[in-house]
């Protein structure tokens, strides 16, 4: 056995690490924590100062046995796991389930995986600090605190099965809170005028700055145009520059993967950690943005080398914020002369935007020369102008350009324009006065909502991504597609010397791949922010994350920051329990024209619905489930009473009724006890019985060609095909079949046998 044990959390670390470490050293994961909080109960002794109940979890006793093992033979057990506080977090718990000494216990760390850190490291040992540890403790501790309490007041005041957490409800609150805005705002509409000169023989775009509010000022203004005369007045140049984004921190690398590469928040940190773990670039939970001076030495050489001493401009960033964790690096790469990784990859796509955004940020300013100068005719009134730049030199915009969210204006236009002097003339070719919108705020995307929530100070590095998996995971938030509306706009067209009216239609409000709330994430945000204000407000959340880094400065005690916490929010729990009334989101949108009763949208126990009637009525209210796409906060008198229309029956076939029906899945006809998915572009409402047939027999078909072989000793047992081979299927169950069967073959027998012995699944590797 080795005299060094290094426990690390993951295996792919664990393999990079021994590469570098000579046979003295045995290298192990521990495949992240090996305990948490006890899943039983609340597991946090609340009378006794907090006092965590923690458990080494059934899945990890095997690995707790193999490193207890393993430490004992060993003279020295280095833990080395991340650097931030999970890791510190994860450090203290191996050492208290190994039950390990101070005297043979040494931590380390580093901020990458590379030959010279790991050396560093291990010449530069320390011992845990429990300050990191507190305040991870801090965070498990409180996040089990409010999950166990407020759940079960959802449970009762909502929906059964619904849960709640600290900083994924307030993220679901800026959710809510913008698609209200959106609902709330109502567009105003206003004219954009837009020509185009000739200049010198060179075509020349020119806008009006200030738009127009009515199509009588936007003919008027296309009518002063044509009287010509244009000339160039009040031309101005000067020299601009752009300046490189600094390096990544985990939000910002969060927000460009998605703009540049399309990646979810979670997608981004699953390759980052991949890469990391390879020891390709440092630690990739990370909020600064410094740079080591051996980092800005490489970048400068290798840029010196690659594009010039020219291009180089070495400079250190400071984090702004005052809540940073630990000082850790940007995220980089760690070998600045590997520009991209060979294999065509999620890896190498995200490896080369790190390396260009790295090296960009130590590359100089991009020179420009920009030029604006007016179009008048004194007659016009305001002036149009006319914009462009030039890039003079192209500084770091030889290797990176930072992406815009889709909520930013862009820069003006980069268009060439020709040398002008004042005085010159312009002959006007075309104008337009296009009717434009105002537009409601834009809903967010994975990354926008990352940049929100840090610069509210809600979260940290580590709690994007699993923040924003978890709301859509529990049925709060969904990355919805809206088709969008129809809409008239009157736009003016100026050509050959008149002015002609055009009516077109246009699309608006259509919107895909951002955050929309279900129902039940309005009413549940509805009702936590009616009933605990604190745990809902931003500032608050802010200062809770600011007492977790006062804790990991050992500025603070841990239980004391609990108890502070804990004592009105449990006062609050026990009162909106006894006091409040349940939370349906009712409301009532008409009266059914055929019995006179109320229609009513609200969340039923089982999701959203309508209802026909009420509950004390002496006939049972009538009811129909939402279908995809429908919000009980948005349908419609007309929408609500189509849904009461269905199951459609459309007459006999072959003796047996066939009918349309609407389910939890679409729309699909019935017949004979089977089911057929109508086709998503066909309206469920006017299906008619020849197609319903049809469709029902292509159904038929399709199961027929499925079937390999059916048993008469037992009507449940098939062999059938399946989208990964043949399969056997005996009643609901579905058993594998060996590779050398020929399934159709198989006798009644030999499938009995093989339900028996099927092989062991295979043990899924642990991830962290």
């Amino acid at each position: 056995m080795a005299k060094n044990l290094v426990i690390v959390e993951s295996p792919a670390k664990a393999k990079t690490i021994e590469g570098y470490l000579g046979k003295d050293f045995t290298v192990k994961s521990s495949y992240g924590h090996v305990r948490d909080l006890s899943s039983k109960g609340i597991s946090v002794d609340i009378e006794n100062n907090f006092e965590p109940d923690y458990k080494v979890s059934s899945d990890k006793k095997q690995i707790v046995s193999e490193l207890k093992k393993l430490s004992k033979e060993a003279e020295t057990v280095w833990l080395a796991t991340d650097e931030d506080r999970e890791g510190e977090a994860i450090s203290w718990h191996l050492k208290e389930t190994l039950g390990l000494k101070d005297d043979n216990v040494k931590r380390i760390t580093f901020n990458e995986i590379t030959k010279s850190a790991i050396s560093k490291a291990i010449e530069n040992p320390r011992t845990i600090d429990v300050n990191l540890v507190d305040a991870q403790q801090a965070r498990r501790v409180l996040d089990r605190l409010v999950g166990y309490e407020l759940s079960p007041v959802l449970w009762k005041k909502v929906k059964p099965s619904l849960s709640a957490g600290r900083v994924q409800s307030v993220a679901v609150r800026l959710i809510v809170e913008r698609e209200k805005s959106i609902r709330e705002f109502k567009p105003e509409s206003f004219y954009r005028i837009k020509a185009i000169f000739s200049i010198s023989g060179v075509e020349v775009k020119a806008v009006l700055p200030s738009d127009l509010k009515t199509l009588e000022e936007a003919q008027a203004y296309l009518e002063k145009c044509l009287e010509g005369g244009f000339v160039i007045d009040n031309v101005e140049q000067k020299p601009g520059k752009k300046s490189p984004a600094q390096p990544f921190t985990t939000s910002t690398l969060q927000q460009e993967a998605s703009l540049k590469l399309g990646y979810s928040v979670s997608r981004t940190m699953m390759v980052a950690q991949r890469l990391y773990e390879s020891g390709r670039i440092t630690y990739m939970r990370t909020d600064s943005v410094n740079l080591s001076d051996q980092a800005i030495d490489q970048a400068k050489n290798e840029i010196i080398s690659s594009y010039g001493k020219e291009f180089s401009n070495p400079k250190k960033y400071k984090t702004k914020s005052g809540s940073a964790q630990e000082a850790h690096e940007a995220i980089r790469p760690t070998d600045f002369s590997l520009h991209s990784l060979p294999e065509d990859s999620d890896e190498s796509r995200l490896y080369e935007l790190i390396w260009k955004r790295t090296v960009a940020s130590q590359m100089s300013d991009a020179k420009l020369q920009r030029t604006i100068f007016k179009i008048d005719n004194g007659k016009v009134g305001d002036p149009l102008q006319a914009k462009g730049e030039v890039i003079t030199f192209e500084g770091f915009l030889k290797v990176y350009l930072e992406s815009k969210h889709d909520f930013e204006d862009e820069d003006s236009s980069d268009t060439i324009l020709p040398e002008v002097n004042q005085g010159d003339p312009c002959e006007l070719l075309s104008g337009e006065a296009l009717q434009k919108f105002s537009r409601p705020p834009y809903r967010f995307s994975e990354a926008s909502l990352v940049k929100k929530l840090e610069e509210l100070g809600i979260g940290r590095p580590s709690t994007y991504a699993p923040t924003i998996s978890t709301i859509q995971k529990r049925g709060y938030v969904e990355k919805g597609i809206l088709e969008g509306k129809e809409r008239m706009v009157t736009n003016l067209i100026l050509a050959e010397g008149k002015i002609e009216s055009q009516d077109r239609t246009e699309v608006y409000g259509a919107d895909r791949n951002k955050l929309m709330p279900t129902d039940i994430g309005f009413v549940v945000n509805d009702f936590l922010v009616d009933h605990f204000k604190d745990i809902m407000n931003y500032d608050f959340t802010a200062q809770v994350e600011k007492e977790f880094d006062d804790i990991a400065k050992g500025m603070m005690q841990w239980t004391e920051m609990i108890k502070k916490f804990y004592t009105p929010f449990h006062e609050n729990v026990e009162d909106t329990l006894e006091n409040s009334d349940r939370a349906t989101g009712e409301r009532e949108i008409g009266v059914d024209p055929e019995s006179g009763k109320p229609i009513i949208a609200r969340i039923g126990r089982f999701g959203p619905m309508i209802q026909i009637g009420k509950q004390d009525d002496e006939e049972k209210p009538r009811f129909a489930s939402l279908r995809a796409g429908q919000s009980i906060s948005t349908i419609t008198l007309e929408e609500a009473l189509d849904l009461f229309s269905f199951p459609r029956i459309l007459g006999d076939h072959e003796g047996k009724e066939i009918k349309v029906n609407i389910g939890k899945y679409g729309p699909y006809v019935q017949y004979d006890g089977k089911f057929a998915s109508i086709p998503k572009e066909e309206d469920p409402g006017s299906v008619s019985l020849a197609r319903a047939i049809e469709i029902m027999q292509e159904k038929i078909k399709e199961d027929a060609n499925r079937i390999i072989k059916t048993f008469p000793e037992d009507e449940t047992m098939q062999l059938l095909n399946g989208r990964y081979g043949a399969y056997l299927k005996i009643g609901r169950k579905n058993f594998k079949l060996p590779k050398d069967v020929e399934p159709a073959n198989l006798s009644y027998e030999e499938c009995v046998e093989i339900s028996k012995n099927q092989p062991k699944p295979k043990r899924k590797a642990r991830k962290k």
